[in-house]
């Protein structure tokens, strides 16, 4: 699709300068009200933006869904945009990146909150292995993708326009894009510049939404109220910990645990990363007590094996009393191939190992689902301890597409 060139209104570069002062009101209850008295871009209008507030307002359930998902993340995204300094519209680009998602995954292999890219990812020292992802985890994609952003904000003239254009695309095709422009002397903005239609949409989208935010009476909207509070503390493990375990510990849904942890991949918690978790607010304190009186055998242990010449996955799960499903899952193997002086991770104990074996033996069974409010594929598998690409399949899903509240879903699951 062909967009309609800018208007003739006057387009200059876009950098913060802070609010001037004024008297200081109470903290309001509802977050967007918060994150309202802080907007700056929502009177910047041209026929791209218009075009891009007719889509937005089209989708009726986006506001509704993604105010859903802010619940857990979005207040703490805030306070560290504000914390930095940075125009709160910053604070709206997961909205527009995976709506709030911390599960999507795009074409292109962006994953998280963030759509951050996984060489992007490792090059800015995020942890991606097949334990953590840091790219879906609130904290570690958040400060990595603001570290970013202000980086290109410095590069591209002090011009968040530019900076966010260079986050969608890359800093070198933007750095390109002026550089061609320069040279026919022509501008170098944001506006100005020959983009791919995706980068020519992106900021669009994100001053349509903070105008849609800024005025949802004008729209006719009713945004659904987020609280203007914590969504969640950091809780110690003292170490790796079953998350069905933990989530019992906690008094948890195991769903609210995941959607908290979304980095944490696996049924347990990363060996490789601190010993902590995310937890409803008022969780903690309760949590660490249930975990101190753990015993070791309470918890996920470990061995390191090197592997022999003539050792197999049967032979090597006979000698330490454990599954081959499970050597394989803990060590990521596909198929029975293993190569003589590679390390495995044995599992010790058998409490854990024995209910997840269990578990995955039973016999999948067919049941229905209701979606509800704020459910996404993320939040469905992780309650049902099953996979986002089942889900897909067993449905005939397009996982573009958003689910619908009264959407019904057949789901196989292990019998309780």
């Amino acid at each position: 699709m062909v967009l309609e060139p800018v208007s003739s209104e006057p387009q200059v570069a876009l950098q913060h300068t802070p609010k001037p002062a004024v008297q200081k009101l109470p903290p309001p209850a509802d977050l967007w009200e918060r994150i309202r008295r802080e907007l700056s871009w929502q009177d910047l209008h041209n026929a791209q933006i218009g075009k891009a507030r007719d889509r937005l307002l089209a989708q009726h359930d986006y506001l509704p869904v993604v105010a859903a998902r802010a619940d857990y993340y979005l207040y703490y995204i805030v306070e560290e945009v504000q914390r930095r300094g940075m125009p709160m519209e910053i604070a709206l680009l997961p909205l527009v990146e995976s709506t709030l998602d911390p599960f999507a995954t795009s074409s292109e292999r962006a994953a998280g909150l963030w759509q951050i890219m996984p060489a992007t990812g490792r090059h800015l020292g995020l942890e991606l292995g097949w334990w953590y992802d840091g790219r879906r985890d609130v904290r570690d994609s958040t400060r990595m993708a603001l570290d970013y952003l202000e980086a290109l904000h410095e590069l591209f003239d002090r011009d968040w326009l530019l900076a966010l254009a260079a986050y969608n695309s890359g800093k070198g095709r933007v750095a390109r894009a002026r550089k061609a422009n320069r040279e026919k002397g022509l501008p170098t903005d944001y506006w100005s510049l020959k983009l791919p239609r995706e980068t020519r949409n992106y900021v669009p989208k994100l001053i349509a939404l903070t105008q849609v935010i800024a005025y949802p009476q004008a729209f006719e909207l009713e945004i659904p109220t987020v609280p203007n509070t914590p969504a969640f503390e950091v809780a110690d493990t003292g170490g790796q910990l079953e998350m069905a375990r933990a989530a019992q510990l906690a008094g948890v849904e195991m769903s609210t645990l995941r959607a908290l942890n979304p980095g944490q991949l696996r049924w347990a918690t990363s060996p490789d990363m601190p010993p902590e978790l995310l937890l409803p607010v008022g969780r903690a304190v309760h949590f660490e007590q249930q975990v101190a009186q753990l015993t070791p055998d309470d918890r996920v242990q470990w061995q390191h094996y090197r592997i022999e010449r003539g050792d197999s996955l049967i032979r090597i799960a006979k000698k330490f009393d454990t599954q081959v499903g499970l050597l394989r899952e803990v060590n990521g193997v596909r198929g029975s191939m293993i190569r003589a002086g590679d390390t495995l991770m044995i599992p010790k104990g058998s409490g854990w190992s024995d209910s997840l074996a269990m578990a995955s033996s039973e016999p999948a069974k067919p049941r229905g689902y209701r979606v509800r409010r704020g459910d996404s594929l993320y939040v469905i598998a992780g309650k049902f301890n099953v996979s986002i690409n089942d889900i897909i399949s067993w449905n005939s899903l397009d996982p573009g597409k958003y689910l619908q509240p009264g959407q019904r879903l057949t789901l196989y699951v292990g019998g309780s």
